[in-house]
């Protein structure tokens, strides 16, 4: 008996689309009518990633969609400057498209094609609180009632170099107000503290065992982080502002994270992102990608996280507080396929990424609002009338 090969695809189309509350979809068509998605987006920066696609659309259109790692390495290293949020988020969303691809070409699921699951669903957590975060025991308490045992929340809004330590109270009282629901928590410093700061929160949370900490100093102070590192108990969680394993090195030679959090539709696709799971495996350190985002981008990072064994935890966006005017499930044609219970959502068993999109909701939707400005954070001063860190 002689084994068949499928038929190759080349690619057709490549499109986008803009849509509420802040995400950049993409849809890549091959010659035999195949779609896959992917998602691009760059919460703050979508039309940097659109004008990116001007170049992939003219270097890839025509190629074969099953050479997702030669396509992978021509759009990283072919041109001369390379990395970076905007390139590396347009080339995430082409990736995660061509996996798709070959996924529903053959059939499977594309955990099935990284080499089979390790676990049979995934852990996930949901957000609480806000930008400014309140409400947190409440929202907390939702949480629950939806299945989730772990959310995540801001651990400050608005803050100074050095402040007052009555913020800092606050947030402690906010943990153990959700603590005391029997649930995990995962504190988000967001990068917004400077380092006197930090390690005062740090240490003040420490008592109360947060699942992690994340992004206690920007991503620009491995040392500081690492220093800060050998001071606590706590795990500390980083990477959504790293873009590439090159980006991770310094923390893992440094000792200086627990968690790693690439984010899918940030460093690279699936591609970049296995290769990242099993980088920091190596460290002993944990995986729980990023994902603030939407549904594309949630099935992709569940198909590593099925695959990687050193994953622990899963970030998902259903009712965060960015979105506004859409949710998770808005353009799926079938949302059960993200049903948490008992903190967990099963294992996605559809071939490519495992969800469907719904097309001419896609269509429409980004049509209607093709002429609004996209999605932009906000712009925080001092009273002093001073630039923060969002």
């Amino acid at each position: 008996m002689s084994l068949q090969t499928p038929r190759s695809s080349f690619i057709a189309k490549i499109e986008l689309f803009r849509l509420p509350p802040r995400w950049l979809f993409v849809r890549v068509e091959t010659t035999d009518g195949i779609v896959g998605w992917g998602e691009a987006t760059l919460e703050g920066h979508t039309e940097a990633v659109e004008g990116a696609f001007d170049d992939l659309r003219e270097r890839f259109i025509g190629w074969d969609a099953d050479g997702i790692e030669d396509i992978w390495q021509h759009a990283y290293r072919a041109r001369f400057y390379r990395g970076g949020p905007v390139l590396m988020s347009a080339l995430s969303g082409l990736d995660i498209a061509l996996w798709d691809i070959k996924g529903k070409k053959l059939g499977v699921p594309v955990w099935q094609l990284l080499g089979g699951k390790v676990r049979d669903r995934v852990k996930v957590y949901g957000w609480i609180g806000g930008d400014k975060p309140s409400d947190t025991y409440e929202g907390a308490k939702v949480r629950k009632e939806q299945g989730f045992t772990a959310v995540k929340m801001n651990g400050t809004g608005s803050i100074a170099w050095i402040d007052s330590p009555a913020i800092l109270t606050d947030t402690v009282e906010r943990i153990k107000s959700v603590r005391s629901l029997g649930m995990d928590v995962g504190v988000d410093f967001h990068g917004r503290l400077h380092k006197g700061m930090a390690k005062q929160l740090a240490k003040l949370l420490e008592p109360h065992q947060p699942m992690f900490i994340e992004e206690p100093l920007l991503p620009t102070q491995p040392e500081e982080i690492a220093d800060l590192a050998q001071q606590i108990s706590t795990p500390i969680a980083l990477g959504e502002r790293l873009y590439s394993r090159a980006d991770f090195r310094p923390y893992l030679e440094r000792r200086a994270i627990d968690i790693a959090q690439p984010d899918v539709s940030h460093c690279g696709g699936i591609s970049e992102l296995r290769r990242i799971a099993s980088l920091t495996e190596t460290y002993d350190v944990a995986l729980a990608p990023h994902c603030p985002l939407g549904p594309v981008a949630l099935a992709a990072c569940m198909q590593v996280a099925l695959h990687a064994p050193n994953f622990v935890i899963q970030e998902m966006s259903w009712q965060i507080h960015y979105n506004k005017g859409a949710d998770l499930f808005t353009y799926l044609v079938d949302p059960s396929v993200f049903a948490v219970s008992d903190g967990h959502v099963e294992a996605l068993q559809g071939p490519g990424l495992g969800i469907e999109i719904n097309e001419v909701l896609v269509r429409e939707t980004a049509e209607k609002h093709s002429k609004q400005i996209a999605w932009r954070n906000e712009v925080w001063r001092g009273q002093d009338g001073t630039q923060r860190e969002w």
